[in-house]
């Protein structure tokens, strides 16, 4: 079986995300493929990571009307992405056109609340519930919606796969135990998560950020 870990290459800068994508190839399921690097590289960019053979998750949080999150990831069907991510609280007439204008194979997942959010977050923005609340209320959503899964912190992931049992779920904000969380607010360490119920890992500046990143990624393996 290979690593649930995806690599997040949150970078705009093509050949530092190429020499880190080779550089853990070996220790990792998957690469993340955010923003950042999408507006800089373009789809041309995406196909050349992929090149790798490593599966590819496209973090485009798309959150739109319908017809244009559809038109979008029509857009992008030639690339095949093995995960698309679309805002949850985006609505369930989005992530229904969503899931039926990507790539057959291709998961789209529900972002539910970011990990850079708390609730006072969530309040000053008009919500009145804490994230566990609002993560659950929007697993129920995207279920409803026909997406594959939902994108939540490891701190909700059990609740959600409860919920959602068959569910795919993908959980960022990892970090190993003597990890620095930096601007993530609800943290977990990579086997608390996996324990949880996540069926793939996001890590990004833990092994992006280390002196040696594959020896990052195989320590991160090592606790799995």
């Amino acid at each position: 079986m290979s690593s649930p870990i995806y690599v997040a290459l949150d970078t705009p800068d093509f050949d530092k995300a190429m020499a880190l994508a080779k550089a853990v190839k070996a220790h990792v399921g998957g690469i993340k493929l955010g923003l950042e690097f999408f507006s800089a590289n373009g789809r041309s960019g995406v196909r050349d990571m992929a090149a790798l053979g490593l599966p590819i998750f496209l973090d485009l949080k798309f959150h739109d009307i319908p017809n244009t999150v559809a038109k979008a990831i029509q857009a992008l069907r030639p690339l095949k992405p093995a995960i698309l991510t679309v805002h949850a609280a985006g609505g369930r007439a989005m992530m229904e056109d969503a899931k039926a204008a990507a790539p057959e194979g291709t998961k789209v997942v529900g972002v539910t609340v970011l990990t850079s959010l708390d609730g006072q977050d969530l309040t000053a923005i008009g919500l009145d519930c804490d994230p566990h609340a609002q993560v659950e209320r929007l697993t129920r959503l995207a279920m409803e919606a026909g997406l594959d899964g939902v994108v939540c912190s490891g701190n909700e992931v059990r609740a959600a796969k409860k919920i959602w049992p068959k569910g795919f779920f993908v959980v960022p904000g990892v970090r190993p135990a003597n990890g620095v969380a930096s601007d993530q607010k609800r943290v977990v360490t990579p086997r608390q998560a996996l324990d949880n119920g996540a069926s793939i890992l996001v890590v990004g500046r833990p092994i992006t950020q280390a002196e040696n990143p594959d020896h990052a990624a195989r320590a991160i393996e090592a606790t799995l």
